[in-house]
């Protein structure tokens, strides 16, 4: 009988902490990556920490947006979408552009991703919580440069990131066909 007690309580331990992975991220989101006004910063470490949700190459130079596409998330948000097939409250996608590198390698002519470009930061907001340029649509954008970690800049969502996300406004403006990680 004493052995019931303390599985009972595993059980429900462990239920609660799939729970709690489930949970929107928006509580941590909007401490730790955007102030009271609104501005976005960089998650640090998203590449080594977050989910990788796909990749793209844009595999011409003068494409806009050119170079290794790498997508992230944190884990609960990626297992939100999972369950509900949508983008939870404070989901962020960090997608870093790195330039291409090629050659030839033993297996044939190769091309892998060299340094970062640029980042984008996409933070879901289902509760419109700031009026600026930078928050449209059901989400926070920003732009960041490796020279600048700090700063975003973006000039607005209709300027700087609207017109490559258009084609995706059915999907809640993502490419989500790039993510195999999401299905």
């Amino acid at each position: 009988m004493t052995l019931i007690k303390p599985l009972g309580a595993s059980l429900l331990l462990a239920g609660w902490c799939s729970l709690s992975l489930a949970a929107e991220p928006a509580e941590t989101t909007f401490r730790d990556y955007v102030d009271n006004e609104g501005n976005i910063t960089l998650p640090a470490n998203a590449r080594l920490n977050w989910v990788h949700l796909g990749s793209w190459v844009v595999n011409d130079a003068d494409a806009p947006g050119a170079g290794f596409h790498d997508v992230y998330t944190q884990p609960e948000a990626a297992q939100a979408y999972r369950e509900t097939g949508e983008f939870a409250d404070g989901t962020v996608l960090v997608k870093e552009i790195r330039s291409i590198e090629s050659g030839v390698k033993t297996t044939g002519p190769a091309l892998w991703a060299g340094d970062t470009q640029v980042w984008f930061v996409m933070i879901k907001d289902t509760q419109g919580r700031f009026d600026s340029p930078h928050w449209a649509n059901g989400w926070g954008w920003a732009l960041i440069k490796p020279d600048n970690p700090a700063a975003n800049v973006s000039e607005s969502f209709e300027q700087t990131c609207m017109g490559c996300h258009t084609p995706a406004q059915g999907t809640d403006w993502v490419f989500v066909e790039g993510y195999p990680t999401l299905k």
